[in-house]
């Protein structure tokens, strides 16, 4: 016997086609809700991964590809070490190189613009064979001996375009001129290539290197070599790959964050999904009645909307993939690489399309209209035939206890105090989705535990009566209209948490480190810790500008960066006044008192999590990094140094929080680094002004101070604590700025899942309107009814909205905020604006049940009550 033809082919075309054509504009907002979270996920993973490419291949065509890097910890080493390596039987070849980070400027006024470029010298007869893409390349028009000339440059393709021929280069308060004698092919943001000796000769490195490339003869025992290198302090050795870990390590925890929160939109997006095909089922049940008497299974009926619901998820996918790759070729094209996180600055890479990731993120789009498709498949399937016909629908479903939500909730608080993985809070998220999920599974509870006491408050009040008894009779289909509700006020709510609490913080934080009433510095905010070396005041001028009339006490800052870890970035070293720390940092706890014979250091949090540098605890600070910038390593091992007595133990005395860097941060006194290091170079002044002093006169003094020394008043930067504070705060608002587009989406899907849920419930209550319509209630006192269920249910979504929001920003404040960014921060709760946010939902829910309720109240329910006679 043949078997029967499956018919599920053939209604799809007829019968789901139908349907969602039919009604193009309620099912376009549900495939705009997929388009845009699948769009916002998708060009946030392009932009980022087009840029880290960029940036890595750019570090790979600057390292090259050697066997064995030898790198200075902070700063450079003494190029006697490049004799003894090069000589070691085991090496092939030994490139030398400086690098040294500056400011180009384009012409002869000190006030013009100045651009960031990198500077590496090298040895041009050896670098081809480890470094091709930086061997210079001369100009046609160019002396046969360009490269050997002092002041000749080479640049890369993006200095080229920024640059002109012939430019300065900033070495202090000096000005450097260069000429452009050819390129190299080397890619990334702007590199000026020059040959060993004359960038030594013209940054006053002479006999000083940043690191040595190896290439190693072959079946060589790197661990076995590199001991017996025997390497001084201040110098390690490092793998190829390591400068790739760090690039990658380097934004990792930013951009998954971005698309954790640009998925926001496609989590509520499975809500509109719901409550699409939630109204749709309602409005055809009496067809899938007719179809199950006709011989169609439940299971087919299921299979039947999970295709509807795959058919809005597969073509939102499509126009989200299509919409996310035209945004991120916009944002690389005008933007750059750079999303706000300040990691992939001056980089413009071309977009790179990934098949794998498209496929990924459209599958998950694809799987989130599946899910909100799940429960109104299953409401198809079980349909009664024989009552849907009638009109009487399915028997509410009563809620079955909420042991589940229970579990669910407390496997999500418990998630939250799990370590990340990788340095990603993947507990922490997975423990959101669990609070949220049991939050919402709860709302039957919550609605018969709230509405049975106010019940017999309401009993001789006729339409609130209502209103309440229907809340409370069918509580599960309140907590569906709700859900979507729910689920955006939360996720709502948390975010304005923690958004309030982080600018709190961070407000406090530069009231701390702002004590001054103008600040001086000549290097660029951009590229301040990286140009630290070749961008600073000397204590010439430091020591002028305190004489200034007008200056009643000045302050300084010396900053550098070390490296303690190959796979991370380095960490910046601040030498300043410590001897009131509680008063100048902002730390998290009390100092501690510093052991005699010890140096005393002020971590920030990320020393913590990252290095485990804990108060009280003597911590392994390289005594190698503290060199003398112009003297060689051995000049530490004098017989009269501190590093020949004893190596220096470093005391964590403090912990501060560091909003401004998240790798990491040592504050060490400014007299215990001069003493250790010989260093007396700085890179930030704080100016206290006398009373009455006049700052812009103040800054004319300190210019015209600055030009009697070097002729450079015009490089110095000014900026008053007022300036930084309202710059800090632009640049805070305008990162956060996509987090308020986010809420307002999420809010308006949750209310868009209301109307339809609402639109669903009046459709199937048609001969209940008519009922209450013979008994004597004029259709607006109908529509009270209705608008006073929409009242009832939104305040029960906005109550558990509000408790689920506030259980979820302590999450994110507390948890993903420390384990992505290694900072913490003080939980502030802006109730005014939650309860506005609350009552606007409540108000905008009650309205929108009022609409909804507008079809059902007029002549149609009144001969509705006429079908069943």
């Amino acid at each position: 016997m043949a078997s029967a033809p499956n018919p599920l082919p053939e209604l799809l075309r007829q019968f789901s086609w139908r349907e969602l054509t039919h009604h193009p504009w309620r099912n376009a907002a549900a495939v705009v809700a997929v388009m845009l979270g699948v769009a916002l996920a998708f060009s946030t993973h392009l932009i980022n991964a087009s840029a880290l490419s960029e940036f890595s291949t750019a570090v790979r065509a600057v390292n090259g590809q050697p066997d064995l890097e030898l790198r200075a910890v902070a700063g450079s080493f003494d190029e006697a070490v490049f004799e003894r390596v090069a000589n070691h039987p085991q090496v092939t070849v030994a490139s030398p190189v400086l690098e040294l980070t500056s400011f180009a400027l384009v012409n002869d006024q000190l006030s013009s613009k100045r651009s960031p470029v990198r500077v590496v010298g090298l040895d041009a007869l050896v670098v081809a064979s480890l470094a091709p893409a930086l061997m210079p390349l001369p100009s046609k028009n160019a002396d046969r001996f360009a490269l050997f000339t002092p002041g000749s440059v080479f640049l890369n393709a993006a200095a080229r375009q920024a640059l002109p021929d012939t430019f300065k280069l900033q070495s202090g308060l000096q000005l450097l001129d260069v000429a452009v004698a050819g390129s190299v092919a080397a890619g990334g943001a702007a590199l000026a290539v020059m040959d060993l000796g004359a960038a030594q000769e013209l940054f006053d490195k002479r006999g000083q290197l940043s690191r040595i490339d190896l290439r190693l003869k072959p079946g060589t025992d790197r661990a076995a070599f590199i001991q017996s290198l025997q390497l001084p302090p201040g110098v390690k050795a490092e793998e190829p790959g390591d400068a790739a870990q760090r690039v990658s390590n380097l934004s990792r925890a930013y951009r998954v964050n971005l698309t954790v929160l640009a998925l926001v939109a496609l989590f509520t997006g499975a809500f509109l999904v719901f409550s699409v095909l939630s109204l749709s089922v309602s409005k055809r049940a009496q067809q899938f009645a007719l179809l199950g008497v006709l011989g169609l299974t439940g299971r087919e009926r299921l299979m039947l909307v999970w295709v509807e619901s795959a058919v809005l998820g597969w073509l939102g996918s499509a126009l989200g993939l299509l919409l996310g790759t035209g945004l991120a070729a916009l944002a690389l094209r005008v933007l750059g690489g750079d999303l706000g996180g300040g990691y992939f600055a001056g980089v413009a890479p071309p977009l790179q399309f990934s098949t794998m990731a498209a496929l990924a993120y459209g599958a998950l789009g694809v799987a989130a209209c599946l899910v909100g498709g799940w429960w109104p498949a299953r409401a198809a399937q079980g349909l009664p035939p024989a009552q849907t016909l009638k009109g009487l629908g399915a028997a509410p479903a009563q809620g079955k206890g909420h042991w589940v939500s229970l579990v669910l909730i407390a496997a999500g608080a418990g998630l939250a105090a799990l370590p990340p993985v990788f340095g990603i809070p993947l507990a922490a998220y997975v423990s959101v989705a669990f609070l949220l999920v049991g939050g919402i599974t709860a709302l039957p509870w919550l609605v018969a535990l709230l509405y049975d006491q106010l019940a017999p408050r309401v009993a001789h009040q006729l339409l609130p009566l209502l209103a309440v008894e229907r809340a409370r009779r069918v509580r599960a289909s309140a907590a569906v209209a709700v859900s979507g509700v729910v689920a955006s006020l939360s996720l709502a709510v948390a975010l304005t948490v923690m958004v309030a609490s982080f600018r709190d913080s961070v407000t406090h934080w530069l009231d701390m480190v702002l004590p001054a009433d103008l600040y001086l510095r000549t290097a660029l905010p951009t590229g301040a810790t990286a140009s630290a070396d070749t961008v600073y005041l000397s204590p010439e001028l430091v020591q002028a500008i305190a004489k200034v009339q007008g200056v009643q006490r000045v302050s300084t800052l010396r900053t550098t960066s070390i490296s303690l870890d190959a796979s991370k970035p380095a960490v910046a070293l601040i030498a300043r006044d410590v001897q009131d720390p509680a008063s100048v940092l902002p730390l998290v706890g009390n100092p501690l008192p510093v052991p005699a014979g010890h140096v005393g250091i002020y971590v920030s949090e990320a020393m913590v999590d990252l290095y485990g540098a804990r108060p009280g605890a003597v911590f392994g600070l390289f005594s190698a990094s503290f060199k003398p910038p112009d003297q060689p390593i051995q000049a530490l091992e004098a017989p009269d140094s501190i590093a020949e007595k004893s190596p220096p133990k470093f005391y964590v005395a403090g912990v501060w929080r560091d909003y401004a860097r998240q790798f990491g941060a040592v504050v060490i006194g400014k007299a215990d680094f001069e003493r250790l290091t010989g260093d007396t170079r700085v890179n930030d002044l704080a100016l206290w002004l006398a009373p009455g002093a006049d700052s812009s006169a103040v800054e004319q003094a300190v210019r015209a101070a600055a030009d009697q020394m070097a002729s450079a008043g015009g490089l110095l930067e000014f900026a008053s604590t007022r300036q930084i504070r309202a710059l800090s705060l632009t640049i805070f608002d305008r990162s956060f700025a996509v987090t308020y587009w986010l809420q307002g989406v999420a809010i308006a899907i949750g209310l868009f899942g209301v109307a339809a849920s609402f639109s669903a419930q009046v459709l199937a209550r048609r001969k209940e309107f008519g009922l209450l319509a013979h008994l004597g209630l004029t259709r607006r006192q109908i529509l009270a009814v209705v608008a006073g269920e929409g009242a009832a249910w939104t305040l029960i979504g906005s109550v558990a909205g509000l408790g689920l929001g506030l259980a979820v920003s302590l999450v994110l404040v507390h948890v993903v905020n420390p384990q992505s960014f290694h900072w913490t921060m003080d939980l502030v709760l802006p109730w005014l604006r939650l309860l506005g946010l609350c009552a606007a939902v409540v108000a905008a829910g009650t309205v929108t049940a009022w609409l909804a309720g507008r079809a059902a109240a007029g002549k149609d329910a009144v001969l509705a009550v006429k079908e069943d006679w």
